[in-house]
């Protein structure tokens, strides 16, 4: 839904009273996506604006032929529009109640995933048992669990794991019928310590999905990592512990070296002095596109355990909010064509990125060229969109959206007038009123306006799997967000622009009817 489309009516004759001292002013009155404005005639040079969101409440009333709008606004300003028509009374009030809350909807994405994954299987369920965050402070509201596990088991669980975040579906694999889940890593500590109910919610992972089927956990740290952290009372599953279930490590980095490396790679490519020698060492020097490698592959390995070794996956490191998330997100990425849709993708994000608990407000409080660097900052999700970037020109077809997505998203992570990237998690955003306040990032981009700017004119539906080749020489610098500077984005829009006319013009001579010249015999 776009904003437009809570927009009842565009314009009414209206009076506006701001005051019992204030003359009335009469004119056009007329509603966009963010403001109402009255106008009191084409030669006027004064034009009332109200911004919707500074509105508190709002009263009509209806009397006769016309009817009373009463504004009451956050900085205490109460303001009176009496509108000429009944019908015109109601719908503008409709129009204002809609806009001002920021009801072009924030997404309920895992509501809507667990709905299809239904269509699929019954093995899982929607589970409130973090209804008011105690569980896990990190995690929504609701999660998709096995069904054969009860609140009981998840909420031992939940204690077992760094943070509460205990395994939960993030991905139903329908060809294979596997799944696709994350967590944080298992409290086991020096002691060894199990937990009866996380191994039963494991094993009911794997009697869920197909006769037979085994799974991976796919541990973002490295052996030696994971091993060092249980003196710190974490750790990695054991084998006796979880049987069915076999570890691979595939350490990707995190945290401060990340926000170096995108450091380093920004100041190499603001640097115009330089010979090329010295741009390709530093290019390789700052290894941005070596975690790019390693992110892209580790997705594979988790997609091909799924896909081609019909296995379930469970993906997590320490914390399960970072490099977690961008494993389960690309996988998504590479197995599921729904993702690939612009609908699909925005889900995917609001699902695996924002409701699952990233630290938007903590990883992207810098950026680049700030010189406080505190150590809870990282580009995790920039790494992230630069993955997809690069799944974008190795299959130019597969994706709905371009580049324009991608770095509207970028930029919005870390400054953004919409809410839909503040604050750290679900529980947070509840306590701040983020959804009632603020306006979706979604809405924004889904008006018509921007969508010749962000979907991909050479878009066609493939069904099957994209496997992104991860040798360093298939891996690009992504120079439409790290040279934006040094090349200014104008010819590449140009050149969008012109495939948009091409794809544009072919479409009506293909629906154009065809032309019978007067030599040929009519029917």
């Amino acid at each position: 839904m776009e904003f437009s489309e809570l927009i009842r009516t565009r314009q009414a004759q209206a009076e506006l009273l701001s005051g019992p001292e204030a003359p009335a002013l009469r004119g056009t009155l007329c509603i966009t996506d963010h403001h109402l404005l009255l106008s009191p005639g084409p030669q006027a040079t004064d034009l009332w604006l109200l911004l919707l969101r500074s509105v508190d409440s709002i009263e009509k009333r209806v009397a006769g032929n016309s009817g009373t709008i009463t504004l009451r606004c956050k900085d205490l300003r109460v303001l009176q529009l009496r509108v000429e028509g009944v019908e015109a009374t109601r719908d503008i009030a409709r129009s204002i109640e809609g806009l001002r809350l920021g009801d072009a909807p924030h997404f309920h994405a895992l509501e809507s995933y667990c709905k299809r994954v239904a269509l699929e299987t019954d093995a899982w369920r929607l589970s409130e048992v973090n209804e008011d965050f105690s569980l896990c402070p990190s995690y929504p509201r609701a999660v998709i669990v096995p069904r054969a596990v009860d609140d009981t088991a998840l909420a031992r669980s939940a204690r077992f794991r760094q943070g509460g975040r205990f395994p939960v579906l993030s991905y139903y694999h329908a060809r294979s019928g596997t799944a696709l889940l994350r967590s944080s890593q298992p409290l086991i500590g020096p002691q060894k310590l199990r937990c009866a109910e996380d191994e039963k919610l494991l094993q009911a992972v794997l009697t869920g999905a197909r006769p037979g089927a085994r799974g991976f956990i796919v541990d973002t740290r490295s052996a030696q990592t994971a091993k060092q952290a249980r003196m710190t009372g974490g750790g990695t599953e054991s084998k006796a512990a979880y049987p069915g279930w076999k570890r691979l490590h595939r350490p990707l980095e995190r945290g401060r070296p990340l926000q170096d490396s995108f450091v380093r790679l920004v100041e190499a490519c603001g640097d115009l002095e330089q010979s090329m020698d010295q741009w390709l060492s530093r290019l390789e020097s700052c290894r941005w596109l070596a975690h790019v490698q390693k992110a892209l592959s580790t997705a594979c390995l988790a997609a091909q355990g799924m896909e081609r070794e019909g296995a379930c996956v469970l993906v997590h490191g320490a914390e399960g909010m970072d490099s977690t998330l961008l494993v389960t997100s690309l996988a998504q990425l590479i197995l599921d064509p729904l993702s690939r849709t612009m609908a699909g993708f925005q889900e995917l994000v609001e699902r695996e990125w924002i409701q699952a608990g990233h630290p938007f407000q903590l990883r992207c409080a810098h950026s680049a060229f700030s010189h406080a660097h505190p150590k809870h900052e990282a580009p995790t999700f920039l790494l992230f969109l630069d993955c997809v970037w690069q799944l974008g020109r190795q299959f130019p077809l597969s994706l709905e959206f371009g580049e324009g997505l991608l770095l509207a998203l970028f930029e919005h992570a870390y400054a953004s007038p919409f809410g839909t990237f503040l604050c750290n998690s679900e529980k947070e955003r509840c306590l701040c009123e983020v959804r009632t306040q603020t306006h979706s990032l979604w809405s924004g981009l889904n008006q018509s306006r921007e969508q010749r700017k962000l979907r991909n004119p050479l878009y066609v539906l493939n069904p099957l799997a994209i496997w992104p080749s991860v040798e360093p020489q298939s891996l690009r610098l992504w120079q439409g967000l790290f040279l934006r500077q040094t090349r200014p984005p104008e010819h590449s829009e140009a050149m969008w622009e012109k495939v948009w006319q091409i794809v544009t013009e072919e479409e009506k001579t293909e629906d154009s009817p065809p032309v019978v010249s007067a030599s040929e015999p009519q029917p």
